[in-house]
């Protein structure tokens, strides 16, 4: 019972989860370090540590959808930031628009590094090493472009608020009140938009792989 439960593929996808979520949050604490506002500095958020990111409900209910049904969700502790120390006119979108991209970064990185392995070095590597890989490349890829959603309390709500003209303050406050139950139907019902967003960017990736694998080798 527990083999099927506990297998190398969940374990592959915890790590890759594991390591998404602390890239995510500790670039929104060095961007918003870096613009000014120490809050998240103070916080002990500027740091590559997941215990100091990993939300202690976020990941139980992560470890019980994995563990149970082979697949989940989870969430990391929001990051504090405090807009008013922030020296940039569009600080708040900077900082929020920090963790997708830190993701996508990870992603192109991971892929770059295995085009640049000599085939010697890989050929002895078991398919659940190259899986680990893979999922790290395909997790942060769609943690990405999930956060880049425009839906409270998600990261590209912020950016979308910081980018309004002023006076739309009730627009802002209709999404942030329904925004959870707006992500909820989402996660559940428009996940396939999600997933076919994250296929094109996967295969332009896997191109990009092989393409500098062949100029180099």
């Amino acid at each position: 019972m527990l083999d099927s439960i506990i297998n190398l593929s969940n374990l592959s996808v915890l790590i890759a989860l594991v390591v998404a979520v602390t890239i995510h949050e500790f670039s929104h604490a060095f961007a918003a370090n870096y613009l000014g506002d120490p809050t998240a500095k103070y916080a002990g958020r500027l740091s590559l540590n997941p215990i100091r990111h990993l939300d202690p409900v976020g990941t139980v209910v992560l470890l019980i959808f994995l563990f149970t049904v082979g697949w989940g969700f989870g969430w990391g502790k929001p990051v504090p930031v405090n807009p008013y120390n922030l020296r940039h006119r569009y600080g708040e979108l900077l900082v929020s628009l920090a963790g997708p991209l830190s993701n996508f970064l990870l992603a192109i990185i991971v892929v770059v590094l295995l085009a640049l392995l000599p085939p010697g070095v890989t050929k002895g590597w078991s398919m659940n090493f190259f899986g680990l890989f893979n999922t790290i490349i395909s997790l942060n890829v769609v943690l990405g472009i999930f956060n880049l959603l425009p839906i409270p309390p998600l990261d590209g709500s912020k950016i979308l608020f910081d980018l309004l003209p002023a006076g739309q303050s009730e627009l802002k406050s209709n999404m942030e009140k329904y925004g959870l139950f707006i992500l909820i139907a989402v996660i559940f019902f428009g996940s396939g938009l999600i997933i076919n967003l994250a296929t094109i960017v996967l295969a332009a990736l896997q191109y990009l792989e092989k393409a500098l694998h062949g100029a180099i080798y």
